[in-house]
């Protein structure tokens, strides 16, 4: 087995111009990794690369079912992937859950109004409640004020 060759490693140019452009390589070579990667893993998962480093690659991917499969089936993905030359040291996979980023929301539902009915019921309970900020929070709420 030859020696594992770690791309994440440190130069002096790094040093000199600081953490900024070594950051940028391992972003750039996670990328170029997960891409290698991304057809031959269970579809249809967004996989990306984490790292990959002395033999060992670890994705991460949303899906808990093919995360498993992934983790079952490790073996046989290793032997697909270490046909290429990036992964010919791979022994090992370690998947994990990514948490799927949130979606924004519609300015539709933010910006949406209340019905009369609704307003009328909050200015009536605005009334009967004796704590004044609670008092006034409902009558904003109720005139649709930002």
């Amino acid at each position: 087995m030859s020696e594992p060759v770690n791309v994440f490693q440190p130069t002096r140019k790094h040093r000199k111009t600081g953490n900024f452009s070594f950051l940028s390589t391992q972003v750039s070579a996670w990328q170029k990794l997960t891409k290698l990667v991304q057809p031959v893993l269970p579809q249809p998962e967004q996989w990306q690369v984490v790292c990959y480093l002395n033999g060992v690659l670890m994705v991460t991917g949303e899906n808990q079912a093919l995360i498993s499969q992934l983790a079952y089936l490790q073996k046989q993905y290793i032997a697909q992937l270490s046909q290429l030359s990036e992964f010919k040291d791979l022994h090992k996979i370690q998947v994990r859950l990514r948490t799927p980023s949130p979606t924004p929301h519609s300015p539709e539902k933010i910006s949406r109004t209340l019905s009369t009915e609704t307003q009328d019921l909050l200015r009536n309970a605005a009334d009967f409640v004796s704590d004044p900020k609670l008092s006034q929070a409902m009558l904003r709420l109720a005139s649709n004020k930002k």
